[in-house]
């Protein structure tokens, strides 16, 4: 089997010596023929040239160059010259700033050897480690990959937004990679669903992810609302049901607004009472709607009574989140007009409420996502 290495580069002198070093070594623990494909935007650093150098006295080292178009747009490039240049029979993904860690690559091959169609370097299952990031580094990977796997239905996939990853190019020819659209960060979220809906055998091995010692992440914000506005759009895009969820949640809106309003404006209500009491009242509302609208056609098991108990607690949560949202917002940051606020405290609390209510309250009997392979 021949396999290629695609690393992705930009502005990444001071790593990419020592790591087609390092990836050389491994290769001397693997039975397969074993390739290095870098791909670089054109780096102005001379990444590119250092590749080069290293091509000329080593027939496994290659150079592919190109414009900066992002990650997703270089592992295209990358794939496409793989297969078609190089007659890969898999590929590995893996970042050039020694995050991933060149001792892992065996393992990645042997699980393809043991039949894996698609192998992910995981950081969120047993044994795997992330660096001691801060609290929001840590919230943001963290909390990405939960609403990725939550909008995706990819829920028995622990790392769905890992980019160290062995993939048969088999699977790379059937999910068509002009069907992936995005071209930055997303990309890789966007390849693993694919891969999920073509029933791939997909599995985790756990991996260590390294701090990045030389040079600096390429991954902005961009990158981020990017993936943020593609799980969303699969979401929308696919499923009917959260789409009924949506139009529930609009209503839901009206209603919390209308009451907050009659309760604050016209009852001289205290607008710390208020708004719970509109929260609730919504709640109330949109479970109703989503019994026997939304979720109506789903088969359970759970009787009406104990979907409303699980309704209500999660109702409770919800509650938390979006008063304490309110209260942030109009105690602490002195938004104004108190409406503005609370308005803005329903969106946190739609999303935990659909989580919740979706793949809890109103969980369908023998339907869960199946991680094929598994």
């Amino acid at each position: 089997m021949k396999i290629v290495v695609i690393i992705p580069t930009y502005n990444e002198k001071e790593n990419i010596s020592r790591l087609i070093l390092a990836l050389e070594e491994q290769f001397k623990k693997i039975s397969h023929e074993m390739h290095i494909l870098v791909v670089d935007d054109s780096s102005p650093d001379g990444t590119g040239e250092i590749v080069r150098e290293y091509s000329r006295k080593n027939q496994n080292v290659h150079l592919l160059s190109g414009q900066k178009q992002g990650l997703g747009a270089a592992y295209v490039r990358g794939m496409r010259y793989a297969i078609e240049k190089l007659g890969s029979d898999a590929v590995i993904e893996m970042d050039a700033d020694f995050q991933h860690k060149p001792e892992d690559v065996p393992r990645l091959v042997t699980a393809l050897d043991e039949g894996s169609d698609f192998v992910i370097g995981s950081r969120y299952i047993p044994g795997g480690k992330i660096p001691k990031w801060s609290f929001s580094r840590r919230l943001l990977s963290s909390g990405g990959n939960i609403m990725s796997r939550a909008a995706t239905g990819m829920f028995k996939i622990h790392d769905t937004t890992a980019g160290f990853r062995a993939i048969r190019t088999d699977l790379i020819n059937k999910i068509s990679l002009e069907n992936i659209k995005v071209q930055g960060y997303s990309f890789q979220i966007n390849l693993l669903y694919q891969a999920f809906l073509n029933k791939a055998k997909i599995k985790e091995i756990p991996v260590e992810f390294l701090e990045r010692k030389e040079g600096e992440t390429k991954i902005g914000k961009g990158d981020v609302l990017e993936a943020l506005i593609f799980v969303w759009a699969i979401r929308l895009e696919r499923s009917e049901t959260f789409i009924k969820f949506a139009v529930v949640g609009a209503s839901g809106v009206v209603v919390n607004l209308g009451v907050f309003y009659v309760l604050f404006r016209i009852f001289g209500v205290s607008d710390i009472i208020a708004s719970p009491l509109a929260i609730e009242t919504s709640i109330i509302s949109n479970f109703l709607l989503n019994n026997f609208w939304t979720f109506g056609e789903r088969q359970t098991e759970t009787k009406f009574h104990v979907k409303g108990l699980k309704f209500n607690l999660v109702s409770f949560v919800a509650l938390g989140v979006s008063w304490t949202t309110f209260i942030a917002l109009t105690r602490l940051l002195n938004l104004r007009p108190e409406e503005l606020a609370q308005f803005i405290g329903i969106i946190p609390a739609t999303f935990v409420n659909y989580f919740l209510n979706s793949y809890w309250t109103f969980k369908e009997t023998n339907k869960e996502p199946v991680l094929a392979g598994k």
